[in-house]
């Protein structure tokens, strides 16, 4: 999603920021460091980072971004949710797209990476 917006918007994200690996922080999204950290403090479950993540957040933009964020946040659990309790099939795994993404991403270093097609 965050590919293709970007990319409709004229924008250049580095989506590697999303495993650590890369070198800005910020991804080349506004305040992106703020919001992966966010992003983190909500998959942490730990409230005390999830308030310092969202007062930060909020102190370099706005409640309003926090509110989005936050939204956003809670529409990937319940898709999630309903996509793990449904059995829904996920995409082509030996797809061009889906290869070079998890490719470019790292994701094959992940150790749930056992679970998915392997190009190799």
């Amino acid at each position: 999603m965050l590919r293709v917006s970007a990319k409709l918007a004229g924008d250049t994200v580095d989506l590697t920021a999303l495993t650590g690996a890369c070198e800005s922080k910020d991804a080349g999204v506004k305040h992106g460091a703020l919001l992966l950290a966010f992003a983190e403090a909500v998959m942490s479950r730990d409230s005390s980072i999830l308030t310092m993540a969202r007062d930060a957040l909020e102190q370099a933009s706005s409640a309003g971004i926090v509110i989005e964020a936050a939204g956003v946040a809670a529409n990937f659990q319940r898709m999630v949710r309903i996509a793990d309790a449904t059995g829904i099939p996920v995409d082509d795994m030996t797809s061009e797209l889906g290869t070079t993404i998890r490719e470019e991403l790292g994701l094959y270093a992940f150790e749930s990476a056992a679970n998915s097609v392997r190009k190799d």
